[in-house]
């Protein structure tokens, strides 16, 4: 393992706001779990962004939205050590960051304890379906944690990963707010466009369309 890595491992563990809980702790029980509103020191509403890499989308809506609470999530603490660093030397109290499989998210989030997800460019996972963030299983556990009413955003560059997650929303009988198969030629203007991930700047380099969608779990 280089260097940088190392050092970013060992400056991840001085950030009060990056929680990295172990397997063993997750599954015998997160103390943090049903205790985020605590963490924050209100009762604002929680947005997850999933699978967040380097933060992008958790630290740019932050500071858009001191109102709103943002927790990124994603097991590489070498990516996640940007976006916690970024907001600890900000000083943003909105936000904070979880260092976890994402498969595990009911073992960190009471039901009910979320408000919105965001799911930035996530691994297609074309051989295996039921991994990919927006298979059934993983909705049914969205469902859990989400209040009612919440909306899911998806940004994604892979087509057949973006069919997927249509065709799962309506066989699953979900609400389809919208959607766009290349976003900069959209006309929207909205928080989808705030900010653009690492992955995300090097998909449209290439000249790879941006896809997006946001809907509600029925």
């Amino acid at each position: 393992m280089s260097k940088r890595k190392l050092d970013r491992f060992a400056e991840n563990a001085t950030f009060p706001h990056l929680f990295q809980p172990s397997f063993e702790e997750l599954v015998r029980g997160f103390d943090q779990k049903g205790k985020w509103h605590g963490f924050f020191g209100n009762e604002n509403p929680i947005i997850l962004e999933l699978g967040c890499g380097k933060g992008e989308y958790t630290v740019t809506l932050a500071e858009k939205y001191p109102e709103n609470n943002y927790i990124g999530v994603d097991i590489k603490g070498a990516r996640i050590w940007r976006g916690a660093r970024t907001s600890f030397e900000n000083g943003y109290p909105n936000v904070a960051f979880l260092r976890m499989r994402i498969d595990m998210i009911l073992n960190a989030f009471a039901p009910g304890e979320v408000n919105g997800i965001w799911i930035t460019f996530p691994d297609p996972q074309p051989a295996k379906a039921r991994k990919r963030l927006t298979s059934p299983m993983f909705l049914n556990r969205y469902k859990t944690l989400l209040k009612p009413g919440s909306i899911i955003h998806l940004k994604t560059d892979n087509p057949a990963f973006f069919e997927y997650t249509l065709g799962t929303i309506a066989a699953e009988g979900h609400e389809l707010l919208m959607h766009t198969f290349d976003l900069y030629n959209s006309g929207l203007n909205e928080d989808v466009m705030l900010t653009q991930t690492h992955y995300e700047k090097i998909f449209l380099a290439q000249g790879i369309p941006i896809k997006y969608l946001r809907f509600k779990l029925t």
